[in-house]
């Protein structure tokens, strides 16, 4: 079995392994996986300045297939302060997820650096958490979770940190964004309020504001759900690194009983 998300076949294309599976069927991936790869290829971006990407957005087009996946990423709006970027993730042909993000030209404001959210009790702290028995292999299994409180498959929100025990891609470590995002799109799933066995709960978009660069293995989510009268909801989550938060991510949810 591979060591890693994916294995890389060349000009951009890969090949999905089962450990990208997400838990609600075999044939779909968990977002984070994908969500990683495109800010590889994001990362990969030649800029004239030391940047660091401040916002990143993918928009979910339909469910990412555990096959072959093709990435392609440019520069929208070249800057020398700041720059718009994109990304598309394409399968048999057709586009799966697209992603837009803004990056920012590096500067040093240590002397004036400022948190808004406290930072959370270590791993070690937290529980050993493991894949509820009637949700699917793959993903979950390709993690390390550890629980602050809360738990998967537990209605309610939840803070949990989580370490993926695979590569992104074979035979690469992983950058500290590329380990945030394989974990960002986890907010709803570890906040759930509803059984995902009779209630839809899924999202159509992940925005993430980055305020700096994750640096270590673990990242935490401290996330919530919302639940609004009409079928939409929101999932909330302060993303952390063991040095503290590094930024706030957003999931816009399609709410609907399961048919």
């Amino acid at each position: 079995m591979s060591d890693a998300f994916y294995e890389p076949l060349g000009e951009g294309r890969f090949t999905s392994t089962v450990h990208s599976t997400g838990p609600w069927s075999p044939q779909s991936q968990h977002m984070g996986p994908p969500s990683a790869l495109l800010v590889r290829a994001l990362e990969r971006l030649p800029s004239a300045a030391p940047m660091l990407l401040a916002r990143f957005t993918v928009e979910i087009l339909g469910p990412v297939p555990v096959a072959e996946v093709a990435v392609t990423a440019g520069v929208e709006r070249p800057g020398r302060t700041v720059e718009l970027l994109s990304a598309e993730l394409s399968a048999g042909g057709r586009p799966v997820a697209r992603a837009r993000a803004w990056r920012h030209l590096r500067s040093d404001t240590s002397a004036v650096a400022a948190r808004v959210d406290p930072p959370l009790a270590p791993p070690s702290a937290g529980e050993p958490m493991h894949r509820p028995e009637n949700w699917g292999k793959g993903y979950l299994d390709a993690m390390e979770w550890r629980a602050l409180s809360g738990h998967l498959g537990e209605p309610g929100p939840a803070t949990v940190w989580a370490r993926q025990n695979v590569a992104l891609v074979s035979g690469e470590e992983p950058t500290g964004l590329q380990r945030l995002f394989v974990v960002a799109d986890s907010g709803n799933g570890v906040s759930g309020r509803l059984d995902p066995h009779e209630w839809l709960f899924i999202n159509s978009e992940l925005t993430v504001h980055l305020h700096r660069e994750p640096r270590a293995e673990w990242i935490a989510l401290d996330a919530a759900t919302a639940i609004g009268p009409d079928g939409v909801g929101t999932a909330f989550t302060v993303l952390h690194d063991a040095d503290g938060p590094v930024g706030r991510g957003a999931q816009a949810l399609v709410i609907r009983p399961q048919r």
